[in-house]
């Protein structure tokens, strides 16, 4: 929310002077260039520049179970949002924009014939919008028209598929995301549902209709983008509110299980940087980058943010770099946009 006339100078300065701090202390333990890529004392740049160098091809992310690796659309699109944030990548963005419209990729997340997902086609149609392309014209889909045809009377965004409704929390928030970008906008009808979701201390959870309403950091953190891009304010604040509360004293957040970790504390980072709370943000945005591999590293994971303080596992650095990169740029998802970008993935600056 807006800040009151007589604190913003205040608020200002201390966040430059902080900003400022983080760089000399980059400068200072940044070291000669590596020959094989553009070198950075910009950590998020590097966090962005490690997370396309993981991409298969350098076009896409995969999943494997048992022993057989599945494409990953979900978090390749959570790589497209990350690379847009930084700045950087811009190469592997467009491979993996392109690798998206594949027919047989395509259709397999965001469902064909009778099956329609709301969430990936709200999340792919949001990759394309940052990518500057036409979402309702990619692969041959209105990804626009299919997804305004998923919301129901009741204002919800909802799966149409023989295999059950799996929408939640975070489908009407990328939905309404989404269609905020759009000339008709976001629905009112969408975000009255989503405002009517709200837990009585004012965070959101991760499911509707449960029979009692726990809010949660991923889902509250979304809904907190999703309200300010549908112009209500007023029923963010108390999301905003809440999300603030159950910050810790380092800047993390704990999903619902409590554990402290990079992606809860990502998603928040962005909601708070998003809402005009640069404090916060940066406070969280401080204990994200304690979880990334410094040059003391292994040169491989280098620049990589870790799940959790327990240090770099392979097994979920990826999506853990992907959803901390935006929070550490403060780069909202209504807004986000990869105009500007560079092309090469960076490395980081180590002696």
């Amino acid at each position: 929310m807006a800040v009151r006339r007589h604190r913003a100078r205040t608020l200002i300065t201390g966040v430059l002077a902080a900003l400022a701090l983080s760089t000399v202390l980059l400068s200072v333990e940044a070291g000669p260039a590596a020959a094989t890529a553009p070198p950075t004392v910009n950590r998020p740049d590097a966090a962005a520049g490690w997370l396309a160098r993981q991409l298969v091809d350098g076009e896409r992310f995969e999943v494997v179970f048992d022993g057989v690796a599945y494409p990953d659309q979900g978090l390749t699109i959570d790589g497209i949002f990350a690379f847009a944030a930084a700045k950087v990548a811009d190469t592997n963005a467009a491979k993996a924009t392109a690798w998206l419209a594949r027919p047989e990729i395509l259709t397999g997340y965001i469902g064909d014939g009778t099956e329609a997902y709301a969430g990936a086609t709200a999340k792919l149609a949001l990759a394309v919008q940052v990518r500057g392309g036409n979402p309702a014209a990619f692969g041959g889909v209105d990804l626009i028209a299919r997804l305004r045809g998923l919301q129901s009377a009741s204002g919800r965004f909802s799966d149409r598929s023989a295999f059950g409704d799996y929408s939640n929390q975070f489908t009407q928030a990328l939905a309404l995301i989404t269609l905020s970008r759009t000339a008709g906008g976001a629905p009112a009808s969408g975000a009255a549902y989503l405002a009517g979701a709200r837990c009585a201390d004012g965070g959101y959870p991760l499911y509707f209709g449960q029979p009692a309403c726990v809010s949660d950091v991923d889902a509250t953190a979304l809904a907190v983008q999703a309200l300010l891009a549908a112009h209500r304010p007023s029923d963010a604040a108390p999301a905003i509110a809440w999300l603030i509360s159950v910050q810790h004293a380092d800047g993390s957040f704990a999903d619902g299980s409590g554990t402290v970790n990079a992606n809860s504390t990502g998603l928040a980072a962005q909601a708070l940087a998003a809402a005009g709370r640069p404090l916060v943000w940066l406070k969280a945005r401080s204990f994200l980058l304690t979880l990334q591999v410094r040059c003391a590293g292994p040169a491989t994971n280098r620049g990589a943010i870790a799940y959790t303080s327990a240090g770099f596992d392979p097994a979920t650095a990826v999506r853990a770099t992907a959803q901390a990169v935006p929070g550490l740029t403060g780069g909202g998802l209504a807004t986000l946009s990869a105009a500007g970008s560079k092309p090469a993935a960076p490395v980081l600056a180590c002696p």
